[in-house]
């Protein structure tokens, strides 16, 4: 729809471009960067991933409009992930900022789940390597783990998707434990969950009622609450504003889980 918007808007700067792609543009082309925008994709990787699918989709052949039509497609797909999904951005920004007011004193992210677990991220930047000579060979030494300092930037781009995924495993445990308290087996890959066919739809049901249960509870201020008692001496920013989203809707959604 953008792209659409655009080309027919003589006067937008990216008019030509936005003329050139104009129906060319499937789901396919900025799949990756959607997918991965969660990960802290950066401006310039979202234009890569794009550039490689316009290349292969041979949608585009001049290697400078190749550039020019990826820049404004990443552009434009990051613009409207924000626009679209403004309240999980903001506190995808919020995660981050947490992050970062510890990976400035050198301090890792850690957090507890709401099922009890324990997590730390680990990023440390690489070691330095020295080359000692000796009489038989050259050995390669690195600086030990424990004494290197943190990877600040990954601190602060893996603690919102580390956050989210710890909440995703924290589902299926709670899932598994309902369904084992109801006799039924249970087994999951990633977030595919099986059961036996007989029990399929009650597991749907639970694992429905469990996200309820997850999501109802106060995440984020229980966040910070901990990392304020944790780490006294740091100003945490507030937490962003709800959405009105009702979560009792994923109750009656189909496709919510598939």
């Amino acid at each position: 729809e953008v792209i659409e918007i655009d080309s027919e808007d003589p006067d937008h700067p990216d008019h030509e471009l936005a003329l050139l792609l104009r129906g060319k543009i499937a789901r396919k082309i900025v799949k990756q960067t959607v997918m991965t925008s969660v990960y802290g994709v950066t401006f310039i990787g979202a234009r890569e991933q794009i550039a490689r699918q316009l290349k292969d989709k041979k949608l585009v052949d001049d290697e400078k409009d190749l550039w020019k039509c990826s820049r404004y497609l990443a552009k434009t797909t990051l613009d409207q992930i924000k626009n679209l999904f403004e309240g999980a951005h903001r506190t995808k920004q919020w995660l981050k900022t947490c992050a970062k007011l510890l990976s400035d004193r050198n301090l890792p992210m850690r957090w507890v789940t709401p099922f009890g677990l324990p997590v730390i991220q680990p990023y440390k930047r690489d070691p330095d390597k020295v080359v000692v000579p000796t009489v038989m060979q050259n050995i390669l030494m690195e600086e030990r783990e424990g004494y290197r300092p943190l990877n600040k930037s990954k601190h602060q781009t893996a603690f919102p998707p580390n956050y989210i995924h710890s909440l995703d495993s924290t589902h299926m445990i709670f899932t598994a434990i309902r369904c084992h308290t109801e006799g039924m087996s249970f087994a999951a890959v990633h977030d595919s969950y099986w059961t036996h066919a007989a029990d399929v739809d009650r597991m749907s049901e639970i694992l429905r009622e469990e996200f309820l249960h997850l999501h109802g509870l106060p995440l984020l201020e229980n966040l910070k609450a901990a990392l304020e008692i944790m780490y006294p001496d740091l100003d945490f920013p507030p937490i962003p504003e709800r959405g009105d989203f009702n979560l009792e809707e994923v109750l009656k959604s189909s496709y919510f889980f598939s």
